[in-house]
């Protein structure tokens, strides 16, 4: 059996509604890994110098979002859930809907 996998810079965020370990119990490690990702993606040491952190902060982040994918998920999930349940998806709270063509 694997030895879990113990962090530096990540731990638990205090009083947060989620599961997933924060950089220094604030920043929650799926911000930083989602700033890596996407059409304009930035280095880990990008990110490190956006947030005043250091890259291994950053790089644990990755790590960890890397290997705890399926919280991550469930979590987004439930999130999204919770926006709709309360209709915070739609106006005022989001932009209008564009009208169907008739």
């Amino acid at each position: 059996m694997s030895e879990p996998v113990r962090y530096k810079f990540l731990e638990p965020k205090r009083g947060s509604r989620y599961q997933q370990l924060a950089v220094g119990g604030r920043i929650r490690a799926e911000i930083l890994y989602r700033e890596t990702l996407g059409a304009e993606p930035l280095s880990p040491e990008q990110v490190a110098q956006e947030y005043n952190l250091p890259v291994e902060a950053v790089l644990e982040a990755i790590h960890y979002c890397e290997h705890n994918r399926e919280l991550l998920d469930a979590e987004r999930a439930r999130e999204q859930a919770t926006i709709q349940a309360r209709g915070l998806d739609r106006w005022p709270h989001a932009p209008r809907t564009p009208e169907p063509a008739r």
